[in-house]
């Protein structure tokens, strides 16, 4: 149960013990005897104290606390209830770990916990603690070394001098858990900023403030928060910013880095306090949070409130670390604004998705990046297409992301399939893209069909008899739609076929998708003849079962939004059902 090398320090405090000719055996006999085992000398030196240190502590305690059994008298030497209580302490350890054996470092760990000894007081005074203990006995990988007597004095020497060259220095906090984007801005690994110039400005503006000089930048996904914040490192880099930014040093701090490998409770803790102190030793520092909602409940556990946005409001209070963090609408309501101490430390600034034009004027500043990586050519016109047709066609995206999107993915498609043939992105390309991402037919993105429209009524006259003035008016209003003459809020058209059975309704339909190049939708109204079968198809609403999950309908447009809808036997639906499509022909949403 115990192991050999424990065994042999347990016996070489009984045999210091008597040596000394002391009348018990205590705690800090074996914290002596720890200290002349070569492991145990180390486990010291790794968590931070000096071997020599505390030795010399022990032989004034030796020396001035413990009384001498005269020479002449005879003895038998005791244990003290202390040394029974560290031993007993550190077999439970090992048994509750299912180790085989009790080691030096279970007893070392069990020292902590006799806390009116002076053994325990010595090494809390080198400023180690149980946790870095138990850290490292169980990090180190390595097999226990060979136990043998303790070391010679000229052998402690050589050996304590060889471990000071060894001994493991602190990592620098901010090189392990941050992004020094300074040093990226000047090895041109960041995206050029383009446009921008409200939002980099009032950035600077609160920034240059005395107190709470922390902004937040707040918007949809895909706007560029994250590249306005990385844009303030080229700034500043560039010289392009007010003296009291100039020599400021920004740092992006890793989240994912903070909190992997924190086994025991307080290690994110102290990682995130070492970055703090790190930051707050620098005379400029500038911490970036992306996501800072991710901090707001990281690192706290069930039983306490203690998380980072706890550790980091101090700091930012008094304006010792600046910080500037970016989210979204949907995750500041959520997190952000429920922590009203913390989120009272930051002035928002929100960031609009930009228009067309700006998009324009986004991508022509990236496009040499993109021309380099892809080896070809973007022309104007292609930029004005991917900006626009972007915009248009996919939906359930912001500019300028989709649109940086859409011309990367045309150079690597143009790369793959051409193999260096062309040399030039078109239009045609940039559609092509557009219809593959928006998944819709290329005809119908493309500012060519006039062709594909005008040969509509005589398609479906081919195939559908006997209904040549419905044909006829449904294909001229969806000409008149794709002429830009409907208002873009609205669908396509809003058509409703009456008639007996049989003479074509669906058929119609049907027709008109295939011939279009569109999906078909169908859904049977004899289905949603009770009021609550409406939710089915736009989804429950909040509080109810299946909020989460989505309507059928609503599902359905989402993965096909260009498509034809047919409510097929639309007068068996509830009444409700018309209330909804109310709004759907008025705004299609």
């Amino acid at each position: 149960m115990i192991s050999k090398e424990l065994s042999t320090t347990l016996g070489f405090a009984v045999r210091e013990a008597k040596k000394r000719r002391h009348e018990y055996v205590c705690v800090e006999h074996v914290l002596y005897a720890i200290l002349n085992h070569e492991t145990g000398a180390e486990t010291i030196e790794k968590c931070g104290g000096s071997p020599e240190q505390i030795k010399e502590e022990l032989e004034r305690f030796f020396n001035e606390k413990l009384t001498r059994i005269d020479a002449k008298e005879e003895y038998v030497l005791q244990q003290t209830i202390g040394f029974q209580r560290m031993i007993q302490r550190a077999i439970n350890h090992a048994r509750s770990a299912e180790k085989s054996e009790v080691n030096l470092g279970d007893i070392l760990a069990s020292i902590f916990q006799e806390k009116d000894s002076h053994a325990a007081f010595y090494l809390e005074s080198e400023g180690i603690t149980r946790l870095d203990v138990l850290k490292y006995i169980s990090h180190t990988a390595e097999p226990a070394k060979k136990a043998g007597p303790p070391l010679g004095p000229s052998q402690k020497v050589f050996k304590h001098a060889d471990r000071k060259t060894k001994r493991q220095k602190k990592k620098d906090p901010l090189a392990t858990f941050t992004t020094n984007l300074l040093k990226k801005a000047a090895d041109k690994k960041i995206d050029p900023l383009i446009g921008r110039t409200d939002e980099m400005d009032r950035l600077m503006q609160i920034l240059c403030r005395r107190r709470k000089n922390n902004p937040i930048l707040v918007g949809d996904p895909g706007v560029g928060k994250t590249a306005i914040a990385e844009g303030l490192a080229i700034q500043i880099n560039d010289k392009l910013v007010p003296d009291l930014l100039e020599n400021c040093e920004l740092f992006s701090l890793d989240m994912g880095a903070l909190l992997a490998g924190t086994k025991y409770r307080g290690d994110f803790e102290q990682r995130l306090k070492d970055v703090i102190n790190a930051l707050e030793s620098k005379e400029n520092a500038l911490l970036i949070i992306d996501e800072i909602h991710t901090v707001v409940g990281a690192g706290a556990t069930t039983s306490g409130s203690m998380d980072a946005s706890n550790i980091l409001k101090p700091a930012l209070s008094s304006g010792d670390i600046k910080c500037v963090g970016t989210t979204t609408y949907e995750e500041y309501k959520n997190h952000f604004e429920k922590d009203r101490a913390f989120s009272r430390r930051f002035e928002k600034i929100e960031v609009l998705e930009p228009s067309i034009e700006e998009t324009s004027l986004i991508l022509n500043g990236l496009k040499p990046l993109y021309e380099k990586h892809h080896g070809l050519k973007y022309t104007a016109e292609t930029i004005e297409a991917a900006a626009y047709l972007s915009d248009k066609y996919i939906n359930d995206r912001l500019l300028p992301d989709k649109a940086i999107d859409v011309i990367d993915e045309t150079g690597a498609y143009l790369r793959l399939k051409g193999k260096g043939k062309r040399k030039t992105v078109s239009p045609k390309d940039i559609e092509k893209i557009v219809a593959k991402i928006a998944k819709v037919p290329v005809t119908s993105v493309t500012s060519t069909d006039k062709a594909n429209l005008s040969s509509l009524p005589k398609r479906l006259l081919k195939v559908i008899f006997g209904q040549d003035d419905a044909i006829q008016t449904l294909t001229t209003s969806i000409k008149r739609s794709r002429a830009g003459l409907a208002s873009p809020d609205r669908p396509i058209g809003s058509f409703l076929f009456m008639g007996p059975t049989g003479v074509g309704k669906t058929e119609v339909a049907k027709q008109l998708a295939h011939h279009m190049g569109i999906e078909f939708l169908r859904f049977d109204m004899s289905e949603y003849m009770e009021k609550h079968a409406v939710s089915r198809l736009v989804g429950a609403p909040p509080g109810y079962v299946g909020f989460d999950q989505g309507g059928i309908l609503t599902d359905s447009i989402r993965k096909h939004p260009h498509s034809v809808l047919l409510l097929d036997e639309i007068e068996k639906a509830h009444m409700d059902l018309f209330n909804i499509l109310l709004q759907v022909m008025d705004y299609a949403t």
